[in-house]
């Protein structure tokens, strides 16, 4: 099997949720730098603490990073020098339909997409969602940055080729945003899954971590969206 030895791996949002899981499968993969960016100055360390008490060969490196700071997003993809991999998992949860949307999950990859260095065989991968593909009440600006990565994904393959760009769209996921639900809430969504959902549960981080390894070590996929939502759209 491809590993990534020899690689350098940022992730955008590596401080929790998806895309600690991706920082945690990229040393497992044998990562030579897996580099974490996130917001919060104490959430990044406490992050590269657990992943280094893995005891993994590669080294791990975080960076304060505000994703809605347009400047920051070019001085943060200037200063990495050549890299390998970016997986851009940043967004929180609960802004998703506020006017930061747009500006942490498409402007930010755009400008890092943009500035960034990358080795040959690099890739970049976007983290989109199922909401334009099955849409809900109220989540309408949601969907549309969804359906709007999917665009960006594909222009970017062009504008980059050889340089991949590929995005993911991942369904319910379990992280630590659900530590701020109320257990009444979780239950009820946990059992409207098992009515709307082909897998009847909610996906783990690691999961779905895989698919973006795959886009990373598979040198010949470029454009293209996976969704990773338990089969969701299907039910």
């Amino acid at each position: 099997m491809t590993t990534l030895q020899n690689k350098i791996v940022v992730v955008v949002g590596g401080s929790s949720g998806i895309g600690f899981g991706v920082a945690l499968a990229a040393l497992q993969s044998f990562a030579s730098v897996v580099i974490i960016a996130s917001s919060n100055a104490d959430r990044v360390a406490g992050a590269v603490a657990r992943l280094q008490a893995h005891k993994l060969p590669g080294e791990v490196r975080g960076e304060v990073l505000d994703a809605k700071d347009a400047a920051a997003v070019k001085k943060f993809a200037l200063s990495l020098g050549a890299i390998d991999h970016v997986a851009w998992t940043s967004g929180d949860v609960q802004k998703l339909d506020s006017t930061d949307a747009f500006s942490v999950r498409f402007w930010g990859p755009l400008i890092l997409a943009q500035n960034a260095t990358f080795r040959p065989g690099g890739s970049l991968t976007f983290t989109s969602g199922i909401l334009d593909v099955k849409p809900r009440a109220g989540r309408v600006v949601s969907a549309g940055v969804c359906s709007a990565l999917e665009g960006l994904a594909k222009g970017l393959a062009v504008d980059l080729a050889p340089i991949r760009v590929n995005v993911i769209g991942p369904g319910a996921i379990e992280t630590e945003i659900w530590d701020k639900v109320p257990i009444a809430v979780q239950d009820q969504f946990r059992k409207e899954l098992e009515k709307n959902q082909l897998i009847k549960r909610i996906g783990e981080p690691q999961e779905i971590a895989e698919a973006y390894l795959f886009l990373m070590k598979c040198g010949y996929i470029t454009g293209e969206r996976i969704n990773v939502d338990g089969g969701v759209a299907l039910a």
